[in-house]
């Protein structure tokens, strides 16, 4: 199973998604309130897979999402957005996300992309 890093700015969503992510068998190796702390978080804790919300303060998701591909072209990222920010995942798509899930967080939608973007190698 994966070893995950969940970047998002309100603890409540990363408390969510940690329990939906353990739930599906991973395990959640560190949690990052915004896009710079993910980056910094990424680089030191090595995960196979990062949830990556889009917007942040300090530095957004998809600005993270590309300085992380840009140091490890083979990371793995899945993109989380609020209703309505479909300009927003593309951008993210662009910057190299894997995939993207809708807040609210659909338990089943989150474990299913988890094991697609894991199995993607």
């Amino acid at each position: 199973m994966g070893k995950v890093l969940v970047v998002d700015d309100a603890a409540f969503m990363r408390m969510m998604l940690k329990s939906i992510v353990q739930k599906g068998g991973h395990e959640v190796i560190g949690e990052a309130e915004n896009g710079s702390v993910g980056v910094e978080m990424y680089a030191s804790l090595k995960p196979d897979l990062v949830t990556m919300d889009i917007t942040m303060p300090i530095m957004d998701g998809i600005q993270a999402a590309t300085l992380i591909k840009e140091s490890d072209p083979n990371a793995k990222i899945i993109m989380c957005s609020a209703m309505g920010q479909q300009g927003l995942i593309v951008q993210a798509i662009q910057a190299g996300a894997a995939d993207f899930i809708v807040k609210p967080f659909q338990e089943e939608r989150v474990l299913d992309s988890i094991k697609k973007v894991l199995a993607k190698g």
